[in-house]
């Protein structure tokens, strides 16, 4: 008993004294919700880019978020077929969002990924 006495004096004097138990911000980290970021769109030799990825060859990541990312979630955006935040991971909802944009553009496999064979498309329909 005289050990949980102690105990809680101590506690109590710490917390008197400012000094009481803290969390480290790394520890919260995982609690904050994900970035999200604005796009800025313009158009240019009849192509839309978003401000973050001017290229077309670069595969965004489904783990961490990539310029690419945002970048291909703006234009899924500006098009109509993403609706949900711009945090640059390109999950399964942007993976849905660029099937569909892949299944109007014609002539590029069909897999849910800008790359190679689909950025050019989903520029050209968000100019559109």
């Amino acid at each position: 008993m005289r050990i949980n006495k102690r105990l809680a004096a101590a506690f109590a004097t710490a917390a008197v004294l400012g000094g009481g138990l803290a969390v480290a911000p790394d520890a919260e980290a995982g609690s904050q919700s994900a970035q999200t970021y604005t796009c800025h769109y313009s158009a240019s030799g009849g192509y839309e880019y978003a401000g973050y990825y001017s290229g077309n060859t670069v595969v965004p990541s489904a783990s961490s978020v990539t310029n690419a990312g945002i970048e291909a979630q703006c234009l899924l955006k500006w098009i109509g077929y993403y609706r949900y935040s711009v945090d640059g991971i390109f999950g399964a909802h942007s993976q849905a969002a660029m099937k569909l944009a892949q299944e109007t553009m014609g002539g590029v496999t069909v897999d849910g990924l800008p790359g190679p064979q689909s950025w050019r498309g989903l520029r050209y329909l968000a100019a559109g």
